[in-house]
Protein backbone atom coordinates (compact mmCIF):
# COMPACT_ATOMS: atom_id res chain seq x y z
CA UNK A 1 0.00 0.00 0.00
CA UNK A 2 1.48 3.39 -0.89
CA UNK A 3 -0.14 5.29 2.39
CA UNK A 4 -0.69 8.04 -0.06
CA UNK A 5 -4.43 9.71 -1.56
CA UNK A 6 -2.72 10.96 -4.42
CA UNK A 7 -2.19 7.39 -6.10
CA UNK A 8 -5.21 5.47 -4.37
CA UNK A 9 -5.00 1.32 -4.17
CA UNK A 10 -7.94 0.26 -4.88
CA UNK A 11 -11.01 0.42 -7.47
CA UNK A 12 -13.98 0.90 -5.70
CA UNK A 13 -15.49 4.45 -4.75
CA UNK A 14 -16.81 5.29 -1.23
CA UNK A 15 -20.54 5.19 -1.92
CA UNK A 16 -20.46 2.51 -4.24
CA UNK A 17 -23.65 0.46 -4.45
CA UNK A 18 -25.68 3.15 -2.83
CA UNK A 19 -28.27 4.38 -4.92
CA UNK A 20 -29.41 8.18 -4.90
CA UNK A 21 -32.81 9.82 -6.31
CA UNK A 22 -32.13 13.25 -6.92
CA UNK A 23 -35.61 15.76 -6.86
CA UNK A 24 -33.66 18.70 -6.51
CA UNK A 25 -32.60 21.35 -8.81
CA UNK A 26 -30.76 24.98 -9.77
CA UNK A 27 -27.74 24.35 -7.00
CA UNK A 28 -28.06 23.35 -3.79
CA UNK A 29 -29.54 20.31 -4.36
CA UNK A 30 -27.34 19.05 -7.40
CA UNK A 31 -24.48 20.13 -5.76
CA UNK A 32 -24.79 18.11 -2.72
CA UNK A 33 -26.00 15.22 -5.23
CA UNK A 34 -22.86 15.50 -7.40
CA UNK A 35 -20.25 15.13 -4.15
CA UNK A 36 -22.36 11.88 -4.03
CA UNK A 37 -21.64 10.79 -7.33
CA UNK A 38 -17.75 11.96 -6.71
CA UNK A 39 -18.03 9.48 -4.08
CA UNK A 40 -19.34 6.41 -6.49
CA UNK A 41 -23.37 6.35 -5.70
CA UNK A 42 -25.76 5.94 -8.57
CA UNK A 43 -27.63 9.32 -9.04
CA UNK A 44 -30.78 9.26 -11.07
CA UNK A 45 -32.04 13.28 -11.52
CA UNK A 46 -35.17 13.68 -12.05
CA UNK A 47 -36.29 16.32 -14.40
CA UNK A 48 -39.22 18.07 -15.56
CA UNK A 49 -39.69 16.55 -19.41
CA UNK A 50 -40.59 20.36 -20.76
CA UNK A 51 -36.87 21.60 -20.21
CA UNK A 52 -35.73 19.94 -16.96
CA UNK A 53 -33.48 21.38 -14.39
CA UNK A 54 -34.10 25.31 -14.99
CA UNK A 55 -30.20 25.94 -15.22
CA UNK A 56 -30.17 24.03 -18.54
CA UNK A 57 -31.42 27.19 -19.88
CA UNK A 58 -29.20 29.45 -17.76
CA UNK A 59 -27.15 31.23 -20.38
CA UNK A 60 -25.27 32.60 -21.75
CA UNK A 61 -22.23 31.64 -21.43
CA UNK A 62 -22.47 28.05 -23.06
CA UNK A 63 -20.15 24.67 -23.29
CA UNK A 64 -21.07 23.79 -26.68
CA UNK A 65 -24.93 24.01 -26.63
CA UNK A 66 -25.26 23.07 -22.80
CA UNK A 67 -25.25 26.09 -20.01
CA UNK A 68 -22.26 26.29 -18.39
CA UNK A 69 -23.57 26.65 -14.98
CA UNK A 70 -26.26 23.37 -15.50
CA UNK A 71 -22.64 21.31 -16.35
CA UNK A 72 -20.60 22.81 -13.67
CA UNK A 73 -22.56 20.69 -10.70
CA UNK A 74 -24.14 17.72 -12.53
CA UNK A 75 -21.71 15.07 -13.39
CA UNK A 76 -21.66 11.90 -12.22
CA UNK A 77 -25.67 11.33 -12.44
CA UNK A 78 -28.16 9.92 -15.07
CA UNK A 79 -31.38 11.73 -15.99
CA UNK A 80 -34.51 10.39 -15.98
CA UNK A 81 -37.67 12.98 -17.15
CA UNK A 82 -40.83 12.55 -15.01
CA UNK A 83 -43.65 14.76 -14.57
CA UNK A 84 -44.54 14.81 -10.60
CA UNK A 85 -47.38 17.14 -11.47
CA UNK A 86 -49.04 14.11 -12.89
CA UNK A 87 -50.62 11.26 -10.34
CA UNK A 88 -48.63 8.49 -13.01
CA UNK A 89 -45.61 10.34 -12.49
CA UNK A 90 -45.45 10.71 -8.83
CA UNK A 91 -46.54 6.81 -8.99
CA UNK A 92 -43.26 6.00 -10.93
CA UNK A 93 -41.38 8.16 -8.28
CA UNK A 94 -42.74 6.13 -5.85
CA UNK A 95 -41.43 2.93 -7.48
CA UNK A 96 -37.80 4.32 -7.78
CA UNK A 97 -37.90 5.37 -3.91
CA UNK A 98 -38.77 1.99 -2.85
CA UNK A 99 -35.19 0.89 -3.88
CA UNK A 100 -33.14 4.27 -2.83
CA UNK A 101 -30.90 4.46 -0.41
CA UNK A 102 -31.06 8.00 -0.36
CA UNK A 103 -33.78 11.21 -1.88
CA UNK A 104 -32.40 14.47 -2.15
CA UNK A 105 -35.11 17.12 -3.23
CA UNK A 106 -35.92 21.11 -2.25
CA UNK A 107 -39.38 21.59 -3.67
CA UNK A 108 -40.80 24.57 -1.65
CA UNK A 109 -41.72 23.63 1.52
CA UNK A 110 -45.30 21.39 2.06
CA UNK A 111 -45.03 20.52 -1.82
CA UNK A 112 -43.83 16.91 -1.63
CA UNK A 113 -46.91 16.56 1.21
CA UNK A 114 -48.74 17.90 -1.17
CA UNK A 115 -47.96 14.99 -4.12
CA UNK A 116 -47.89 12.61 -1.21
CA UNK A 117 -44.22 11.85 -1.96
CA UNK A 118 -43.11 13.17 1.81
CA UNK A 119 -41.15 11.14 4.10
CA UNK A 120 -43.68 9.77 6.23
CA UNK A 121 -45.43 8.53 3.26
CA UNK A 122 -42.59 6.57 1.65
CA UNK A 123 -40.80 5.60 4.72
CA UNK A 124 -43.62 3.37 4.97
CA UNK A 125 -42.47 1.65 1.88
CA UNK A 126 -38.79 1.71 2.62
CA UNK A 127 -37.50 2.64 6.13
CA UNK A 128 -34.26 2.64 4.91
CA UNK A 129 -34.54 5.69 3.13
CA UNK A 130 -32.69 8.63 4.00
CA UNK A 131 -34.56 11.74 2.95
CA UNK A 132 -32.87 14.95 2.60
CA UNK A 133 -35.24 18.35 2.35
CA UNK A 134 -33.22 21.70 1.21
CA UNK A 135 -35.17 24.57 1.31
CA UNK A 136 -34.12 28.02 2.10
CA UNK A 137 -35.82 28.83 6.19
CA UNK A 138 -36.08 25.23 7.31
CA UNK A 139 -38.89 23.33 7.21
CA UNK A 140 -40.26 24.84 10.85
CA UNK A 141 -40.30 28.48 12.24
CA UNK A 142 -42.56 31.56 11.16
CA UNK A 143 -40.95 32.26 7.93
CA UNK A 144 -40.79 28.50 6.53
CA UNK A 145 -42.51 29.63 3.23
CA UNK A 146 -40.47 32.08 2.04
CA UNK A 147 -38.88 32.32 -0.64
CA UNK A 148 -35.59 32.29 -0.97
CA UNK A 149 -32.33 32.83 -3.04
CA UNK A 150 -28.77 32.75 -2.43
CA UNK A 151 -28.24 36.68 -2.63
CA UNK A 152 -31.10 36.74 -0.04
CA UNK A 153 -29.50 34.18 2.02
CA UNK A 154 -26.02 35.78 2.20
CA UNK A 155 -27.92 38.76 3.31
CA UNK A 156 -30.40 37.32 5.85
CA UNK A 157 -27.95 35.42 7.43
CA UNK A 158 -25.13 37.96 8.47
CA UNK A 159 -22.74 37.61 5.05
CA UNK A 160 -23.40 40.32 3.38
CA UNK A 161 -22.42 42.66 6.91
CA UNK A 162 -19.40 41.73 7.28
CA UNK A 163 -18.38 41.40 3.22
CA UNK A 164 -16.86 44.33 1.27
CA UNK A 165 -15.18 47.68 1.79
CA UNK A 166 -15.64 49.67 5.24
CA UNK A 167 -17.35 52.74 3.71
CA UNK A 168 -19.10 50.74 0.66
CA UNK A 169 -21.91 48.90 0.05
CA UNK A 170 -22.54 45.33 1.35
CA UNK A 171 -21.62 42.81 -1.38
CA UNK A 172 -22.40 39.34 -1.86
CA UNK A 173 -19.53 36.73 -1.87
CA UNK A 174 -18.72 36.08 -5.95
CA UNK A 175 -19.99 32.53 -5.96
CA UNK A 176 -23.15 31.44 -4.36
CA UNK A 177 -21.89 30.37 -1.52
CA UNK A 178 -25.11 30.21 0.62
CA UNK A 179 -26.21 27.58 -1.61
CA UNK A 180 -22.89 25.55 -2.09
CA UNK A 181 -22.74 25.59 2.01
CA UNK A 182 -25.77 24.28 2.88
CA UNK A 183 -25.21 21.16 -0.12
CA UNK A 184 -21.85 20.58 2.06
CA UNK A 185 -23.91 20.25 4.84
CA UNK A 186 -26.38 18.25 3.29
CA UNK A 187 -23.97 16.00 1.93
CA UNK A 188 -22.49 15.87 5.71
CA UNK A 189 -26.06 14.95 7.39
CA UNK A 190 -26.65 12.53 4.98
CA UNK A 191 -23.64 10.47 5.25
CA UNK A 192 -24.00 10.85 8.85
CA UNK A 193 -27.62 9.34 8.77
CA UNK A 194 -26.06 6.62 6.97
CA UNK A 195 -23.56 5.84 8.69
CA UNK A 196 -26.30 5.63 11.71
CA UNK A 197 -28.56 3.70 9.53
CA UNK A 198 -25.53 1.02 9.47
CA UNK A 199 -24.72 1.41 12.88
CA UNK A 200 -28.06 1.32 13.89
CA UNK A 201 -31.05 -0.48 13.66
CA UNK A 202 -31.03 -0.25 10.35
CA UNK A 203 -33.54 2.70 9.61
CA UNK A 204 -33.30 5.71 7.84
CA UNK A 205 -34.32 9.13 8.98
CA UNK A 206 -35.33 12.23 7.52
CA UNK A 207 -32.71 15.47 7.22
CA UNK A 208 -33.70 19.20 7.20
CA UNK A 209 -30.67 21.35 6.31
CA UNK A 210 -31.84 24.88 5.39
CA UNK A 211 -29.38 28.26 3.64
CA UNK A 212 -30.28 30.59 6.50
CA UNK A 213 -29.50 28.09 8.97
CA UNK A 214 -26.16 27.14 6.70
CA UNK A 215 -25.01 30.59 6.90
CA UNK A 216 -25.45 31.19 10.42
CA UNK A 217 -23.49 28.34 11.53
CA UNK A 218 -21.01 30.18 9.04
CA UNK A 219 -20.58 32.73 10.89
CA UNK A 220 -18.16 31.30 13.45
CA UNK A 221 -15.91 33.16 14.91
CA UNK A 222 -17.71 36.48 13.82
CA UNK A 223 -21.18 35.38 15.82
CA UNK A 224 -18.71 34.56 18.54
CA UNK A 225 -17.46 38.84 18.25
CA UNK A 226 -21.03 39.81 19.03
CA UNK A 227 -22.19 37.42 21.38
CA UNK A 228 -18.66 38.48 23.79
CA UNK A 229 -19.10 42.71 22.78
CA UNK A 230 -22.73 42.85 21.76
CA UNK A 231 -21.12 45.25 18.86
CA UNK A 232 -22.19 43.69 15.27
CA UNK A 233 -18.59 43.49 13.68
CA UNK A 234 -18.71 45.33 10.27
CA UNK A 235 -17.22 45.17 6.50
CA UNK A 236 -13.50 45.29 6.56
CA UNK A 237 -12.54 44.42 2.65
CA UNK A 238 -10.34 41.94 3.13
CA UNK A 239 -8.75 42.64 6.49
CA UNK A 240 -8.74 40.51 9.73
CA UNK A 241 -10.52 42.01 13.24
CA UNK A 242 -8.40 40.60 15.06
CA UNK A 243 -4.66 40.00 13.27
CA UNK A 244 -2.90 42.74 11.41
CA UNK A 245 -1.37 42.75 8.53
CA UNK A 246 -2.89 40.05 6.94
CA UNK A 247 -5.00 41.17 4.13
CA UNK A 248 -4.49 42.76 -0.10
CA UNK A 249 -2.26 45.61 -0.53
CA UNK A 250 -2.27 47.13 -3.85
CA UNK A 251 1.11 47.03 -6.12
CA UNK A 252 2.18 48.49 -8.89
CA UNK A 253 0.01 46.19 -11.02
CA UNK A 254 -2.34 44.35 -9.30
CA UNK A 255 -2.76 43.16 -4.97
CA UNK A 256 -0.76 40.91 -3.31
CA UNK A 257 -2.06 39.50 0.08
CA UNK A 258 -0.39 38.77 3.02
CA UNK A 259 -1.07 36.54 6.29
CA UNK A 260 1.00 37.55 8.83
CA UNK A 261 -0.68 35.53 11.30
CA UNK A 262 2.05 34.97 14.11
CA UNK A 263 4.24 37.10 15.79
CA UNK A 264 7.48 36.05 14.36
CA UNK A 265 6.70 36.64 11.00
CA UNK A 266 6.03 40.07 11.63
CA UNK A 267 9.85 40.90 12.10
CA UNK A 268 10.37 38.35 9.22
CA UNK A 269 7.62 40.55 7.25
CA UNK A 270 9.60 43.82 8.13
CA UNK A 271 12.54 42.89 6.92
CA UNK A 272 10.83 41.56 3.84
CA UNK A 273 9.98 45.43 3.39
CA UNK A 274 13.45 46.99 3.73
CA UNK A 275 11.54 48.38 6.96
CA UNK A 276 13.34 46.99 9.77
CA UNK A 277 12.46 50.13 11.82
CA UNK A 278 8.63 48.83 12.20
CA UNK A 279 9.98 45.51 13.71
CA UNK A 280 10.33 47.64 17.54
CA UNK A 281 8.39 50.42 16.58
CA UNK A 282 5.84 50.73 20.07
CA UNK A 283 3.12 51.24 17.65
CA UNK A 284 3.59 47.58 16.20
CA UNK A 285 5.24 45.85 18.51
CA UNK A 286 2.87 43.27 18.98
CA UNK A 287 -0.32 41.88 17.12
CA UNK A 288 -2.51 43.94 19.49
CA UNK A 289 -0.93 47.51 19.15
CA UNK A 290 -1.07 46.87 15.06
CA UNK A 291 -4.78 46.20 15.13
CA UNK A 292 -4.70 49.21 17.99
CA UNK A 293 -2.80 51.17 15.18
CA UNK A 294 -4.30 49.64 12.22
CA UNK A 295 -5.39 52.57 10.54
CA UNK A 296 -1.46 54.01 10.84
CA UNK A 297 0.07 50.47 9.93
CA UNK A 298 -2.26 50.34 6.71
CA UNK A 299 -1.03 54.28 5.97
CA UNK A 300 2.77 52.55 5.85
CA UNK A 301 2.22 49.74 4.23
CA UNK A 302 0.38 50.94 1.35
CA UNK A 303 3.41 53.27 0.46
CA UNK A 304 5.57 50.60 1.02
CA UNK A 305 3.63 48.28 -1.58
CA UNK A 306 3.01 50.36 -4.09
CA UNK A 307 6.66 50.31 -5.79
CA UNK A 308 6.58 47.23 -5.96
CA UNK A 309 5.08 44.76 -8.76
CA UNK A 310 3.04 41.74 -7.57
CA UNK A 311 5.45 38.98 -8.35
CA UNK A 312 8.65 41.85 -6.70
CA UNK A 313 6.20 41.31 -4.03
CA UNK A 314 5.42 38.19 -3.48
CA UNK A 315 9.00 37.09 -4.17
CA UNK A 316 10.07 39.57 -1.30
CA UNK A 317 7.50 37.79 0.89
CA UNK A 318 8.14 33.93 0.12
CA UNK A 319 12.14 34.74 0.16
CA UNK A 320 11.53 35.71 3.97
CA UNK A 321 9.52 33.11 4.77
CA UNK A 322 5.83 35.48 4.91
CA UNK A 323 2.95 33.71 3.59
CA UNK A 324 1.40 35.63 0.48
CA UNK A 325 -0.18 35.19 -2.52
CA UNK A 326 -1.01 37.09 -5.37
CA UNK A 327 -5.09 37.25 -6.34
CA UNK A 328 -5.60 34.35 -8.75
CA UNK A 329 -8.50 35.06 -11.76
CA UNK A 330 -9.74 31.59 -12.87
CA UNK A 331 -7.10 31.37 -16.08
CA UNK A 332 -4.33 31.57 -13.08
CA UNK A 333 -6.47 29.26 -10.78
CA UNK A 334 -6.55 26.44 -13.40
CA UNK A 335 -2.84 27.10 -15.04
CA UNK A 336 -1.09 26.39 -11.30
CA UNK A 337 0.61 23.59 -11.08
CA UNK A 338 -0.28 22.90 -7.50
CA UNK A 339 -3.95 22.82 -8.78
CA UNK A 340 -2.77 20.81 -11.76
CA UNK A 341 -0.62 18.23 -9.59
CA UNK A 342 -3.81 18.04 -6.91
CA UNK A 343 -5.54 16.68 -10.25
CA UNK A 344 -8.52 19.70 -9.01
CA UNK A 345 -8.20 20.74 -13.81
CA UNK A 346 -10.08 17.85 -15.15
CA UNK A 347 -11.37 16.52 -18.36
CA UNK A 348 -14.77 14.22 -19.31
CA UNK A 349 -15.69 13.51 -22.66
CA UNK A 350 -19.52 14.32 -23.49
CA UNK A 351 -21.43 13.13 -26.12
CA UNK A 352 -22.02 16.73 -27.77
CA UNK A 353 -19.55 18.69 -26.48
CA UNK A 354 -16.54 16.38 -26.94
CA UNK A 355 -14.06 16.92 -24.07
CA UNK A 356 -14.97 18.98 -21.22
CA UNK A 357 -13.40 20.76 -18.88
CA UNK A 358 -14.36 21.34 -15.30
CA UNK A 359 -13.02 21.62 -11.87
CA UNK A 360 -12.19 18.30 -9.92
CA UNK A 361 -13.35 16.82 -6.35
CA UNK A 362 -11.21 18.35 -3.44
CA UNK A 363 -11.69 15.01 -1.75
CA UNK A 364 -8.45 12.74 -2.01
CA UNK A 365 -8.42 8.61 -0.87
CA UNK A 366 -5.40 6.52 -0.52
CA UNK A 367 -8.04 3.02 -1.24
CA UNK A 368 -10.92 5.02 -2.67
CA UNK A 369 -11.12 7.20 -5.06
CA UNK A 370 -13.29 9.98 -6.16
CA UNK A 371 -14.04 9.69 -10.35
CA UNK A 372 -15.98 11.16 -13.07
CA UNK A 373 -17.37 8.79 -14.62
CA UNK A 374 -20.19 10.38 -16.37
CA UNK A 375 -20.83 13.61 -17.96
CA UNK A 376 -23.54 15.90 -17.12
CA UNK A 377 -26.20 14.06 -18.64
CA UNK A 378 -28.84 15.62 -21.42
CA UNK A 379 -32.12 15.68 -20.62
CA UNK A 380 -33.73 12.30 -20.30
CA UNK A 381 -30.89 10.42 -21.81
CA UNK A 382 -31.18 7.25 -19.51
CA UNK A 383 -35.04 7.53 -19.08
CA UNK A 384 -35.32 4.18 -20.86
CA UNK A 385 -32.17 2.92 -19.20
CA UNK A 386 -33.26 3.21 -15.48
CA UNK A 387 -36.67 2.81 -15.96
CA UNK A 388 -35.83 -1.03 -17.10
CA UNK A 389 -33.88 -1.42 -14.27
CA UNK A 390 -36.32 -0.76 -12.33
CA UNK A 391 -38.79 -3.12 -13.73
CA UNK A 392 -40.71 -1.44 -16.19
CA UNK A 393 -40.91 -3.10 -19.91
CA UNK A 394 -40.70 -1.50 -23.41
CA UNK A 395 -44.45 -1.10 -24.23
CA UNK A 396 -45.08 0.57 -20.69
CA UNK A 397 -42.13 2.93 -21.13
CA UNK A 398 -43.73 3.87 -24.67
CA UNK A 399 -47.01 4.22 -23.04
CA UNK A 400 -45.17 6.80 -20.22
CA UNK A 401 -43.72 8.74 -22.91
CA UNK A 402 -46.92 8.67 -25.43
CA UNK A 403 -48.73 10.37 -22.57
CA UNK A 404 -45.81 12.83 -21.11
CA UNK A 405 -45.06 11.02 -18.18
CA UNK A 406 -41.86 10.93 -18.83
Amino acid sequence: MTGEARTPDGDDQPLDGLTVLDASRVLVGPFCTMQLGDLGAEVIKIERPDGGDQTRGWHPPTYGEESAYYVSINRNKRSLTLNLASEEGREVFRDLATEADVLVENFRVGKMEEWGLDYGTLSEANPELVYCSLSGYGEWGPQKDRPAYDIMMQAEGGLMSITGEEDGPPVRVGVAIADIGAGMYATQAILAALLYRELGDGTGQKVDVSLLDGQVAWMSYMASYYFATDDPPGRMGSKHPTIAPYQAFETSDGYVVVATASENLWPKFCRALDREDLIDDERFAVNADRVANRSELDRILDEEFEQYSTAEAVARMEEAGVPASRVRDMEDVFENPQVQARNMHRTVDHPTIGSMEMAGSPMHFSQTPTEIDRHPPLLGEHTEEVLREFGYDDETIADLADRDIV
